[in-house]
């Protein structure tokens, strides 16, 4: 049983925040510290066009943003809830700078920790890394819980906009859906905290996540699962483009600007018509394949 529970996250809209304390409601409130990260200098809520878009560099490449310093009651934890979202396909700046503190690295090594999300609906990739700095840290990821926008890819490219530019979780212009996670699916993460207390008590925390996919808890769209194949490796090629270009001089500003074009063509332009290809052409004839990566990213392990 976690008698000394470790909630970290960062949480820019407050979205996740609310996720998290929904999800650790089965817990007694005596167990749990609260530790919510704050950046040294403040992401702005709601974004700006720019300002979103300039951040897209260093959190593809995962260089952390100076965090105030963190503080803990403890040395060492139970369980570790490591609450996050994804940032182009990659941990947030404040994310990666939680992962890459010592402090914290030292906290994480031999402790179960499970990951909360909160998203649109693309985490595989940031997952990964999120994976890859748990078990560097010798931490052991016993869970994953995404949760995701559940519209359809191109309306939640809308919605999420509407949200982050305007900083209203309402229906844009009355007819669009309301943006992020569901008031339902946010009530409803507390059926998980509750599962994860179950195994934790009876001593089978290494079945959380078999009961939770069970459960239908990782939701994996296949068109997303070829967008995200895909996607991160663009993503690392203009990152480490506009990272060059800034340090030789060029023009910050001009190439953050000719990425942002360039994604809202591939989104929106792009995207459907290599869907369309992928699902008439390529999909009928991976059925074993998408199955075995499915399986492979709804668990907790590194390939």
């Amino acid at each position: 049983m976690a008698q000394n529970i470790l909630v970290i996250h960062y949480s820019q809209s407050g979205q996740l925040t609310e996720i998290l304390q929904n999800f650790c409601k089965p817990f007694s409130d005596s167990t749990i510290e609260w530790v919510k990260v704050e950046p040294e200098k403040p992401f702005p809520f709601p974004w700006t066009t720019a300002t979103f878009f300039n951040a897209m560099p260093e959190t593809v490449l995962e260089k952390p943003v100076p965090i105030k310093p963190l503080q803990f009651a403890r040395e060492q934890y139970d369980l570790i809830i490591f609450g996050y979202q994804p940032w182009f396909l990659s941990p947030s700046l404040p994310a990666s700078a939680i992962l890459q503190d010592e402090t914290f690295r030292k906290i994480m090594n031999g402790t179960n920790i499970v990951s909360v999300l909160g998203c649109r609906n693309m985490w595989i990739n940031a997952q990964e890394a999120v994976k890859t700095q748990i078990a560097s840290a010798g931490g052991k990821l016993i869970g994953n819980v995404p949760l995701i926008d559940k519209t359809s890819n191109l309306i939640s490219v809308v919605t999420i906009l509407h949200w982050m530019l305007t900083g209203q979780k309402t229906k844009k212009w009355g007819i669009f859906p309301k943006p992020g996670v569901s008031d339902e699916d946010i009530q409803n993460v507390s059926q998980f905290g509750a599962l994860l207390k179950e195994k934790l008590n009876t001593g089978q925390e290494a079945q959380f996540q078999q009961e939770l996919v069970a459960r239908g808890g990782v939701v994996i769209p296949v068109s997303i699962l070829f967008i995200e194949s895909r996607a991160k490796m663009l993503f690392r090629i203009w990152a480490n483009l506009i990272t060059k270009k800034t340090a030789k001089g060029g023009n910050r500003k001009f190439w953050v600007n000719f990425f942002k074009y360039y994604l809202i063509f591939a989104l929106f332009i792009v995207s459907p018509i290599v869907l369309t290809i992928y699902h008439i052409f390529v999909r009928p004839f991976k059925g074993q394949h998408i199955k075995r990566e499915l399986a492979y990213y709804r668990g907790t392990q590194l390939r």
